[in-house]
């Protein structure tokens, strides 16, 4: 996930979770994501920031290893995976 997806994405996603019920968890499942660089990173902490102003919670499911290295380098893993922040 590049910039370019990323910026077309955001705006598909955001409105798939306005759609949802209010409260309801939004989960994303990344195991699809093959290549990526930091800008898919920065999508998924927006996502999560509005999930977050709708009330929402947001979880990120199925990581390919590598996403889930990069997002624990930046120590944004436990806010979009909260059950990594409960493993050692």
């Amino acid at each position: 996930m590049t910039a370019d997806i990323a910026v077309r994405a955001k705006a598909q996603l955001l409105q798939s979770m306005q759609a949802l019920p209010r409260g309801q968890e939004v989960v994303l499942e990344a195991s699809g994501v093959q290549s990526f660089d930091s800008a898919g990173l920065a999508l998924l902490l927006a996502c999560r920031r509005a999930a977050v102003a709708q009330g929402r919670s947001l979880t990120v499911v199925q990581w390919p290893a590598s996403l889930r290295a990069l997002a624990q380098m930046y120590g944004i893993l436990p806010l979009l995976d909260p059950q990594a922040a409960l493993q050692p």
